[in-house]
Parts: structure tokens; sequence; C-alpha cells
């Protein structure tokens, strides 16, 4: 479908007679629940479920206007009252930015459930958020909310399904620019995340490395962007053995896809690697068959660094942002790389190949050591599914964080927590260090299962000198994230906003 268009307006609720209005309550301390607005009261009281609904957070009453007795002043075809909760529950400024993007999304699947193809939104206040913010978590979680992948199902004239929502207009007392920014950051990040959802939802045949490098290719030209790639014959001559030695069994060419964004003023650069595994069988080392269709969901990492520049090339930011994506899937081709055998990274690291399948790593490490060799960033910023590790130690709720720099940690878990994707920070040290020794070559590829998310950050530690860097691991965040209103099932799109936010955050004179 078309890009959904959003407006504000500083029109009256009753000017409005589209399909499906929204208006939000709050929960009162006691006693009968009470509305601002004398229409929407009115109908309230009128509602057969008017005394249940008490203004619960995401409580919902649908009511048909038209379809009340007595005069009403309404036009919407539609009114959908959602609770806010208690006014003064929760005090936390980004727990009530959340409970806001929940509300978006839970607009978007009412819309979606009655078709509902035009939407409006009164924006009423919050005494811990601004407009701007209202607006933004409002449109975020909307347009999360609201997507849906149909690019491979049969559409058919009598059952053809909700293409999604067309129109939003947020009803205000007063159209600000400060209003108007939040919209357009809204839609920014969200359009971004679903761009990476979009990828990841392809499937291991319609999305390979070389599809990673036409998409750099193509928002390069509609951005303005740079976009470089390399391909198996320039990572011969610059020696990334990782992404070479991966690629071994795979009858798809690798790639390693670049992209900058350069601001018109000299500034500091920040650095994305994403881990673009578009297919992992687990290569010799092969995974189990149960769940294996999963993996094409592995380059979600890539994904969210080439789409954040999506948002990068939108806002022009005052810092320079590259973003890296080393692309190839994992197959065991008669060539594929075995347990035991020896490589040499670009940074001329040699590495034992303990596991096959722990072939993330080795693909990032590559792209780490080019990348900062090449840019210089202040800061890098890597995000992969790395490790299944990271799902029995944090489940599906918090991505695991490591660095070698705490200003950065703190700086990406305050870009998560603001844009609801949590960060949960573990630890590295010479310990986990040694269980990564070789006997025959400088490093070996797995530690072996015990801390196996941080010895895997151990890895690519060693490809960073000190240049201050972070490790996101999202391998129980990219899919099957906590269940949320504007997170569907599949791929959530994980990372992009917390990018993005760590980008618009950033103060000029490093960490």
């Amino acid at each position: 479908m078309e890009r959904t268009k959003f407006s504000l307006s500083e029109k009256p609720l009753e000017a409005y007679d589209g399909d499906l209005l929204v208006y939000c309550v709050y929960q009162p301390k006691k006693g009968r629940l009470r509305c601002e607005h004398k229409a929407v009261s009115m109908l309230i009281n009128r509602s057969r479920a008017g005394e249940e609904f008490k203004g619960k957070e995401g409580e919902q009453l649908l009511i048909y206007p038209a379809m009340m007795t007595g005069k009403v002043a309404l036009g919407a075809r539609r009114l959908l009252i959602i609770g806010l909760g208690k006014k003064e529950k929760e005090s936390d400024r980004n727990l009530r930015r959340e409970s806001w993007r929940k509300v978006g999304g839970l607009a978007a699947k009412a819309a979606a459930k009655l078709k509902a193809a035009d939407l409006a939104v009164q924006v009423g206040n919050d005494p811990k958020l601004s407009g701007r913010e209202l607006t933004e978590c409002l449109t975020e979680g909307i347009l999360l909310g609201d997507y849906r992948f149909l690019k491979y199902k049969k559409m058919s004239k009598k059952d053809k399904p909700f293409g999604g929502i067309e129109t939003v207009r947020f009803i205000c007392s007063k159209v600000t620019t400060s209003l108007r920014k939040g919209l357009k950051s809204g839609e920014n990040g969200a359009q971004a995340a679903c761009t990476a959802r979009n990828m990841a939802n392809e499937p291991g045949n319609g999305w390979t490395a070389a599809d990673f490098a036409a998409h750099g290719r193509k928002l390069a030209k509609r951005t303005g962007l740079k976009c470089r790639v390399l391909n198996r014959s320039d990572m011969v001559r610059l020696g990334m053995g990782g992404i070479l030695a991966v690629n071994q069994g795979s009858e798809e060419p690798p790639k390693l896809v670049i992209l900058e964004y350069r601001p018109s003023k000299k500034a500091e650069t920040l650095l994305f690697v994403g881990k673009g595994l578009t297919f992992d069988s687990g290569g010799v080392s092969l995974k189990p068959a149960a769940g294996m269709e999963d993996m094409k969901y592995d380059m979600c990492g890539g994904a969210a660094a080439l789409s954040v520049m999506e948002a990068v090339a939108a806002e022009k930011p005052g810092v320079g942002v590259v973003a890296i994506i080393p692309a190839t899937d994992n197959m065991g081709g008669r060539a594929a790389v075995k347990p035991g055998d020896i490589i040499s990274h670009y940074n001329k690291l040699t590495s034992e190949v303990i596991n096959t399948d722990a072939e993330g790593r080795l693909i990032l490490a590559d792209a780490l050591a080019y990348g900062i060799k090449r840019f210089k960033p202040s800061c890098v910023v890597d995000l992969a599914t790395l490790t299944g590790a990271v799902i029995i130690g944090l489940g599906h709720h918090h991505s695991g964080l490591l660095s070698n720099n705490q200003v950065l940690v703190e700086r990406l878990i305050k870009a998560g927590k603001r844009c609801g994707e949590p960060l949960w920070q573990l630890p590295l040290g010479p310990d986990y260090s040694k269980q990564l020794e070789s006997r025959v070559a400088d490093v070996k590829n797995t530690g072996g299962r015990a801390a196996g998310t941080i010895t895997a950050a151990c890895y690519l530690e060693k490809f960073v000198g000190d240049t201050p860097w972070a490790h996101l691991d999202i391998a129980g965040t990219a899919w099957n994230f906590t269940d949320k209103s504007y997170v569907p099932k599949g791929p959530s799109g994980t990372g992009v906003r917390t990018l993005l936010e760590l980008v618009r955050g950033w103060k000029k004179g490093g960490l």
C-alpha cells in the first residue's frame, strides 16, 4: 500500500466524519469515569458497556455514534475510547512514552479489525510529556502497529485483506511547529523500522547479499547518500578471511555494503555494523531441522544498520554516520569451511574455526576492523542475532549489550529506554577471553557453552582496538520480541530506533 499520510488539525472532534475516531481517557482515582469532551462523555454514558469501562490502561470501548438514541454531536462512524490508566500512577518519562506508543498500536489494531482506512486521534495531554513527544510516540505506535507483509499472499477480490491505514489526522487544540516535528520524527523512525521488517520477512531465496547491495544503491540514489559495495575479489585483495570463509559453501557471492552520510560541516563519525547473514544453515556444523526456517532472520542486524540510514538521510544530523553490512549466507556446499580450519582476518589475526555455526562473529570481525581503519569513527556499534545464549539469559525482553566504554553503554541504554527497546549490560574481561585461547592459532571462534554471549563479544573485541565499541546481541528481540500492540509476530525491526536515538542525542566532543 501507499505510505500512510499524517496531518494535524485544529478542527473540533465534531467536524470529523471519517471511519474511526480515537479518544483517550484517564482512569479516575475513584468513582465514575469523567470525560472532558461533552459529546464523548454523553456517548460513554449512553453505552451499555459504559458502566463497566473504567479507563484502565489498554482498556477499550467501541461505540457507533449513529446507532445511539437521542441527538448525537459526533459525525465519526465509530468512536474508540482507549484507557490510559491513572494519570499519577507512572512517573517515569520513558514508560509514559511507551504507554502512548501502545495506544497508537491499539488504534492501528482496531482500524485493521474494522477495516478503517481513515483514522483520527484526539491528542490530549500528559503531565510528563510534551506535545511533541505525544505525537512522536502516537505516530510510531500507529505505523508500527499497522505493519503487514503481504508480498507473497494471493489476493482474491472476495477475501482481500485490509491494506492498511491510509490517512491519520491528529486533532489538537493548536497546530505548532513542535507537534509537526514530533510527527515527522515518529514517521522517520517507524518507517525505517518497517523497512527492516520487510527485509527480514523476505525468504532466504528472496533476500540475498545481492539484494542488500541493490537496496543500498537504490537508497543512496534516492537520498544522496554514498554507497560502495565490495565484492569477493575486493575481499580477497583486502584479506577478509572471515567473510570469505563463511561464504565458501555458498553459490551466492558475498557483499560488503557501505553507506555513508556526511553533514555539510566537518564532524565526528558514528559507525554501525550489522550482521547480514541472509540464511544460516550452520554450515558443516549443521543446525537441527526444527525451526531452521527462522534462520532467514539471521540478517536482522544488517537490516537494522541499513534501514537506519533511511532515517538518517531524512533528518540530516550534524554528525556523520556510516553503516557497514557484511552479507552472505552460511551453507554447507562442497567447499564449505570445516571445523578445525584456520583462517586469517582483515587485521591479520588468525582464527581456528571450532564451530562453523559460530559464523556471525567471523563476518563481523572483518567488517569492524575494516570500518574502524577506514573511517576512524568516534564510536562503533554492531548489531547481530549472534547467540542463542542471550535468549537463555534475557529471554525475548532485553537485547544483550557488551562494550569497552561505559559512557557509550549509558548512551545506548538511555536511547533504548526512550524508544521502548530495552538493553541489558553483560560483562567482559580477560577471564572470559581466556576461553577463546587456541593451541594452533591466535584465537578460536568459540569458547564453549558457558557464557556464550559474552565470549562471542570477546571475539569481536579483538577487532576494535581502543575505539569505543558496543555490541548488541539481538537474537532474542529481532523476532518473537515481547508482545506489544505495535510489535507484530515475526521480525520486530529492533535496533533501528535505538541507533537513530543515539544519533539524535549525540553531543559533540566524543566519549
